[in-house]
């Protein structure tokens, strides 16, 4: 029996894919990307920065380093903040991919940098340029959430016009948004290292030779 296994384009990782989350969502979209580029051959396994921030010389081999993270109260997790302050301390010179993922980017045009003040505060407050940053909208999950939070997120929702029922659960993420970031995710990385092209090519054409 023919197999491929060894033969795969990929090698582990193609790139860094880190994560920061706090209900699951930032988690899930994380995921998303992950498959969306396996099915270009790309290999990014997701990492949760809560198990630690990467080490200096790990943030500079790297080919490109992808950050996605939730907001919780106004800012980016902490986890994702470490990252992005070791990122700028290591000198990485890897395009950096930031994905911030918050309610307020429910909000038509709140996706951008320039209309999203806690994707733009983050990069500001560590001196760092994205090679492309975005915001997607995360899930409101009312009978996840602890009863403080609850009352706080209902307090925010009422006053910014989103939902309010202590009992109701609502996707807000775009996820055709999220699968268009892997492709632009996907675009990056190829420039960084046109290796990764030829071997999804060559794949593909011993497949079709099998």
């Amino acid at each position: 029996m023919k197999t491929t296994s060894a033969a795969l384009p990929f090698r582990f990782d193609d790139l860094m894919l880190l994560y920061a989350s706090h209900d699951g969502q930032a988690r899930r979209i994380a995921a998303r990307i992950a498959v969306c580029l396996a099915e270009q051959w790309i290999a990014a396994l997701p990492r949760d920065l809560a198990m630690g921030v990467p080490a200096a010389a790990d943030l500079k081999t790297a080919p490109l380093i992808a950050v996605v993270s939730a907001v919780r109260y106004g800012r980016h997790l902490r986890a994702a903040e470490r990252l992005l302050a070791a990122y700028k301390e290591s000198g990485s010179t890897a395009p950096l991919i930031f994905v911030s993922v918050s309610l307020t980017a429910r909000k038509p045009g709140r996706s951008r940098v320039e209309n999203n003040q806690y994707l733009r505060a983050s990069l500001q407050r560590h001196g760092v340029a994205a090679a492309f940053a975005t915001a997607v909208a995360g899930r409101l999950d009312y009978p996840r959430y602890r009863w403080p939070d609850r009352q706080i997120i209902r307090l925010i929702m009422k006053l910014t016009g989103g939902p309010t029922n202590p009992r109701s659960c609502t996707e807000f993420t775009d996820w055709d948004a999220v699968d268009a970031i892997a492709d632009r995710i996907t675009e990056l990385r190829d420039h960084c290292d046109p290796a990764v092209v030829r071997r999804a090519d060559a794949f593909e054409n011993r497949i079709q030779a099998d």
